[in-house]
């Protein structure tokens, strides 16, 4: 499942508790993520799934509910 593997990505890249990680978290906001968090974990995303993410598109990623739909829409 694509919420898994995201999440098990966002726990290990920032360092946060898995319990708090929902499709609803907000990645900046609930986690204290900065940009550079950001892009590590959308570099790991990338790598995980095999696909490439453009800046833009990746810039409208607030929160993992996003991050899911992008990569459901680009595997499927």
């Amino acid at each position: 499942m694509v919420f898994d593997k995201v999440k098990a990505l966002i726990v290990e890249q920032l360092d946060v508790d898995a319990d708090i990680v929902t499709l609803d978290t907000d990645i900046m906001k609930d986690l204290e993520a900065d940009s550079l968090d950001a892009v590590e974990v959308i570099l790991g995303v990338e790598e995980e799934f095999g696909i490439e993410i453009p800046d833009e598109d990746a810039e409208g990623f607030a929160k993992v509910r996003d991050i899911v739909e992008y990569v459901e829409s680009k595997i499927a």
